[in-house]
């Protein structure tokens, strides 16, 4: 059984930084791709970003020069450096794991930007 467990959110003032993680465990392998999505209040769930083997990225274009995925292969932990944090931005952040084409995730984390 897979199982994926974020840590890291909190509350921030708006301009704060955070550094969110996620660590997988159990039985995963042949991972595809490791990413973090986030769902803010009344919206849908979205990109924040995310990186597949070989090191490629992809960001949402809202956090681009903001945000920073990285992936610890050892651990198998991904991680996302968030700065400048937007009041907007307020939402639960999600980690998810493609592993052979199914994808895992956690229950997320909560990041609150205040203003």
């Amino acid at each position: 059984q897979v199982q994926l467990v974020e840590t890291g959110g909190g509350l921030v003032q708006a301009g704060g930084s955070l550094r969110l993680s996620c660590t997988a465990s159990g039985d995963i392998f042949g991972i595809n791709s490791m990413g973090w999505y986030r769902r803010a209040p009344g919206k849908q769930r979205e990109l924040a970003a995310a990186m597949v083997n070989g090191g490629s990225t992809n960001y949402a274009d809202s956090v681009k020069g903001r945000f920073t995925i990285s992936r610890d292969n050892a651990k198998i932990m991904v991680h996302l450096q968030i700065n400048r944090l937007k009041p907007e931005e307020t939402a639960a952040y999600f980690c998810r794991v493609n592993s052979y084409g199914f994808d895992h995730w956690g229950q997320g984390t909560q990041v609150t930007v205040s203003s």
